[in-house]
């Protein structure tokens, strides 16, 4: 248009300018803001007059054609658009915190591209820093995904500050496209959950829920990884689902660890590293920067105190288990109940 009104003197047409407003509609709806939209249609401007001084009727042409981008902008943040997004965001809700009604609930459902009778997976990113509604990490997420399996394939959306996307249960290519997109977006520092695919109005419900603990175990034990799948991490919420058991656990085998020099933590930190590394006694002294003889030293010890010996097959699991539990009740730096004695019977 620039290059045709600096030869020609031609003003736009009609056709052009409702073209610049439906590409400030779709700006809009993408989340981009207006402020450097206006910066970049000054800066393709200087770009074709290549430092020449700029004609009036030049002008008139880019004042034309942002006047018009910005109708369409302002038109696309009118009242209806703004009730679409709140209607969206009460739907996300209603979908991923359940509660709502099974049929109103599936006829929204169809109006946001997803099918109420397959069931549905979630992926849910956390990243270092909260994702904001609309930012800039849904926008490119949300066009490389769309890129690949099309919009009504999957729903993308944000919830407390990560960001949520629910796939069909068996689009499993969906997260996992997620997952990568995400930690790159997090530069490697975020973490990535899936929860199980579940059917009906409230499956997503479901999985929605089985990633956020799946997110609060990775936490925990320190799991990393592009994409954690709940259903690969069913033995946590089973070894956690009687604490008080647990608790009783980790105090009965590992609770003389506190006689250590140090306090527990560091012989703990030496048992969670030696059964990370696959109870190779080289790697978990990598792991410590530690020498191999003083890992060895560390683990006799830990043999003398508990009277489980970390080396013996049998006696391994249980510590293990104590580790693991330890992690997830965050012991030692949180204190648990003191054990109770058993009641003698007669």
């Amino acid at each position: 248009m620039l290059a045709d009104a600096e030869a020609t003197g031609r003003r736009p047409g009609r056709g052009e300018l409702d073209a610049r407003r439906a590409l400030g509609e779709r700006a809009a709806g993408a989340g981009y803001g207006l402020r450097g939209l206006i910066g970049a249609h000054l800066a393709a401007t200087r770009t074709a007059l290549g430092g020449r001084h700029a004609p009036d009727h030049v002008l008139a042409v880019l004042e034309q054609a942002v006047d018009a981008f910005t109708e369409g902008y302002e038109r696309a943040h009118g009242p209806d658009a703004r009730r679409e997004a709140a209607a969206r965001r009460e739907f996300v809700d209603d979908l991923l915190l359940g509660g709502s009604d099974p049929g109103r609930l599936g006829e929204r459902a169809a109006r946001y591209g997803l099918d109420p009778a397959r069931p549905h997976a979630v992926a849910v990113a956390h990243g270092p820093a909260p994702y904001e509604d609309g930012g800039p990490e849904q926008r490119r997420l949300q066009s490389a995904l769309a890129g690949c399996f099309g919009d009504r394939e999957f729903l993308l959306a944000t919830k407390d500050g990560r960001l949520v996307c629910v796939a069909p249960g068996d689009r499993d290519g969906i997260p996992a496209r997620f997952a990568r997109l995400a930690q790159a977006e997090s530069e490697g520092r975020g973490l990535v959950a899936l929860g199980r695919p579940h059917p009906g109005t409230g499956g997503a419900a479901t999985s929605y829920a089985e990633a956020l603990d799946a997110l609060g175990v990775a936490d925990r034990l320190g799991l990393g990884g592009p994409l954690l799948r709940a259903a690969d991490l069913l033995v946590f919420p089973v070894l956690t689902r009687d604490r008080a058991a647990m608790a009783e656990l980790v105090l009965t085998a590992l609770g003389p660890l506190r006689a250590g020099r140090g306090g527990a933590a560091p012989l703990l930190d030496t048992l969670g590293a030696y059964f990370d590394s696959g109870c190779v006694a080289a790697e978990a002294a990598r792991r410590l920067n530690l020498s191999v003889r003083a890992l060895t030293y560390r683990l006799e010890r830990i043999h003398r105190l508990t009277g489980t010996d970390p080396g013996d097959p049998v006696q391994r699991y249980t510590l293990q288990t104590a580790v693991i539990g330890a992690r997830l009740l965050d012991w030692p730096a949180r204190p648990l109940p003191p054990l109770t004695p058993s009641p003698v019977r007669g």
